[in-house]
């Protein structure tokens, strides 16, 4: 909690803080042989068997120890860490004094540490380090300083990302109820079966008992054969319930996602997204399987050794139940550095398949410029950093795993002393001890496996937590309109637009600008690269939302159309047409319900499309390949145009279409849009032919209207469109030359 500017005032604090801790326990010590000494010439005097006495005594001396240590060593400290030693002093002196109090309350009987802890040394040093790593586990679960909200928020995060995993599972309670059913079942077969291999062992040693093995042999068969069976069943039943866990979350992510504004697919890359829902909903039904099954199924083993183990010996019990905050300590600290590693691991995974995901989708452009051992490079680099962080994650690991060794080894060994203590006490018998170190071990390995599973489950929460971001996120463009008129006239109307890209918000694109398109008429859009040309379709289609001003259909608001409404009536064809996988006639058909092959035929005949169609071996099933790679750039361009005038859109927005067309298809086309008189045509283009037919023309550069008006005005103006259109006609005269 103290802030240091320079690596060695952190050493220089750390070595002051071990040397003040050092010496309380050594001034604690002395403290403690002196009054013990005194205590005990006073406790004749009380008789030696007056418990309220030595009570009295003990706690006389352990606040005469705190007196000092506060006085003579903590008046130093910085306050900080005053508060902090202050506690721990406490605990370290008044342990033994609370642990008397209450056995004599529960238990009754002798002192069993007197007023003289020098008799036992163990004691002492038992004492010291349970005070220690007490106070630590308190400290760091409830620490005080100003982090302290941000932790408990933290924590309250956490737990409301559980209950929403959990929630998932709601209509699938009958499944889970099966699967706890069996897991219940499975847990007490397994003990009965533990408590009839008991009896087999003594009717084994005791020829008196020969007689019981026979039906404790048939008893230990039939709960194991019905562990077996409940352990079958649930794992189906939980596998059962996950399964439809990960399916849901995956459809409602996929669901929020493909809903979102095209701006937010802008600035999130591809391979984020792959990865959330393909790793992160996996882990998320990780979690479901580890607090439904394991945690459940090592808490209840946990709560029937613990049970039968306070049965032997409570004392034992009690020295052993030290392990759980030591070990709650270690995985706390743990799962802070694996928590971090965790998710930079996830976020380079990402940024690795996105990638491969970029390089392979532009294969072709990695192949023409030479490039395939620089990007393998690159990935190789992105993996690398994976390898790291890996390397570091399991390093971290490992000494957890160490530590952990070594805690385990520290209280076997205390275990084994006071055994042995009450052992020569008569307290305990041999038997009895070596019964209890073999439930030692099973209690070990619940208490390091529910801690285990508490930090994992912790872990893989901190994944839920981008799943939920993303589910929880809601589009900026919003579709919730509900205008749907019987009949739509298609006059568009742009009114001030001002306009800037997400990704650019000081960038402005359009500026301002005014324009409208009436139906029957073709309005065409051109101007050089940047202007704001493709802009404004994006805005017609929704794709964004403008920052001022606002664009009408119809004299109302675009955003109060409904959504589906208003995409069957604006229908847009790009510069790039994007197919997706499936046949000719599911492309062209996309998005239409029970659309007969006649309209998919008389589309494709209006996109001239049908003739090239017919040819191939499969006709309109020939399947078209990933985004359409098994046509060429005009076949792709035809079936969209197909696709688009299938719908008979009032408005029909078509971007730089015929860039990909040959002479004949693109007047075949215009033909064909020509015969809807009716239809409002929205045009960005820049051949002279497709132009020059508009009713009327907008030149737009840098996201203002510079000139309007039909080919044959804007040409006698001698303007930027006349200049515009001579360049175009010089450098189609150069290209002929060259030719």
């Amino acid at each position: 909690s103290t802030s240091c500017n320079s690596p060695s005032e952190v050493h220089i604090l750390v070595s002051y803080h071990a040397l003040v801790y050092v010496s309380t326990v050594c001034l604690d010590t002395a403290i403690l042989c002196a009054l013990s000494l005194g205590t005990a010439e006073l406790l004749p005097l009380f008789g030696n068997h007056d418990v309220l006495g030595g009570l009295v005594c003990m706690w006389s001396v352990a606040i005469t120890r705190w007196a000092l240590i506060c006085s003579l060593l903590l008046s130093n400290v910085d306050l900080k860490q005053r508060a902090v030693m202050k506690r721990w002093a406490a605990a370290h002196c008044f342990l033994g004094s609370v642990y008397e109090s209450c056995r004599q309350v529960m238990f009754g009987g002798p002192l069993e540490s007197g007023a003289g802890p020098l008799e036992n040394p163990w004691f002492l040093v038992l004492n010291t380090v349970a005070a220690a790593a007490t106070c630590l586990f308190w400290e760091i679960t409830f620490p005080d300083s100003n982090k302290e909200n941000n932790r408990k928020e933290k924590k309250q995060k956490t737990m409301v990302l559980f209950i929403r995993v959990i929630c998932f599972l709601k209509k699938d309670l009958v499944i889970l109820a099966g699967a706890l059913i069996f897991l219940f079942l499975a847990v007490l077969c397994e003990l009965f079966a533990l408590l009839q291999t008991g009896k087999i062992i003594d009717a084994l040693g005791s020829p008196s008992h020969w007689n019981d093995f026979p039906s404790a042999l048939f008893l230990m068969s039939l709960f194991s054969f019905g562990n077996t069976l409940s352990v079958g069943c649930r794992e189906g039943f939980f596998s059962c319930a996950i399964s439809s866990f990960t399916r849901k979350v995956k459809v409602q992510l996929f669901g929020s996602l493909v809903f979102q504004e095209i701006g937010f697919f802008e600035s999130t890359k591809t391979g984020d997204l792959a990865s959330r829902l393909s790793a992160d909903t996996g882990l998320m039904g990780h979690v479901v399987s580890l607090s439904t099954n394991l945690l459940l199924r090592t808490l209840i083993e946990l709560l029937g050794i613990m049970v039968v183990m306070f049965g032997l010996s409570w004392k034992l019990t009690l020295l052993i139940l030290m392990e759980i905050p030591l070990t709650s300590l270690l995985q706390s600290i743990y799962d802070t550095y694996y928590q971090r590693f965790s998710k930079e691991i996830l976020d380079s995974m990402a940024r690795a398949n996105d990638v491969a995901s970029e390089v392979m989708a532009g294969i072709r452009t990695v192949r023409s410029f030479n490039m395939e051992r620089n990007e393998a490079l690159r990935y190789s680099k992105t993996l690398l950093e994976i390898h790291s962080l890996r390397t570091r994650r399991d390093v971290v690991r490992s000494i957890y795993g160490l530590l952990r060794k070594v805690t385990d080894l520290g209280i076997r060994v205390a275990m084994l002393c006071y055994g042995q203590k009450l052992i020569l006490s008569g307290q305990m018998s041999t038997g009895t001890l070596v019964f209890f170190i073999f439930y030692q071990r099973d209690l070990g390995n619940r208490i390091k496996t529910s801690v285990w599973i508490l930090g994992d489950i912790v872990n893989s929460l901190s994944t839920a937590e981008k799943v939920f971001e993303y589910l929880d996120r809601k589009p900026q463009v919003s579709t919730d309109g509900t205008l749907q008129p019987d009949t739509l006239r298609g006059h568009i109307q742009f009114h001030n637009l001002t306009f800037s890209y997400p990704a650019y918000p000081d960038q402005p694109v359009l500026q301002g600008l005014s324009l409208e398109a009436k139906p029957g008429q073709m309005t065409a859009l051109v101007g050089p690269s940047g202007g704001g040309k493709s802009t404004c379709v994006s805005l017609l289609e929704r794709f964004y939302q403008p920052q001022d001003g606002e664009i009408l259909l119809d004299g109302q608001p675009l955003q109060s159309y409904q959504h589906q409404y208003l995409h069957s009536k604006v229908a847009m064809v790009g510069q790039q047409p994007i197919l997706f996988s499936g046949s000719i006639r599911d492309n062209i058909a996309y998005g239409l319900k029970n659309c007969s092959m006649e309209r998919v035929i008389q589309a494709a005949q209006k996109a001239n499309a049908h003739e090239f169609i017919s040819q191939l071996e499969h006709g309109y099933d020939t399947d078209v390949g990933e985004h359409g790679g098994q046509l060429s750039g005009g076949q792709k361009q035809r079936i969209a145009i197909a696709r688009a005038l299938i719908r008979e859109p009032q408005v029909l927005i078509l971007d730089e279409i015929t860039s990909c067309l040959d002479t004949e298809s693109e007047q075949m086309v215009l033909q064909a849009l020509a015969n809807c008189p009716s239809q409002t045509l929205l045009v960005i283009a820049h051949r002279l032919k497709t132009v020059e037919r508009a009713d009327q023309i907008f030149l737009i550069d840098r996201g203002v209207i510079i000139e309007k008006g039909t080919h044959h005005e804007l040409m006698e103006k001698r303007g930027k469109y006349y200049k515009l259109r001579e360049m175009i006609f010089t450098e189609k005269a150069d290209l002929k030359i060259i030719l």
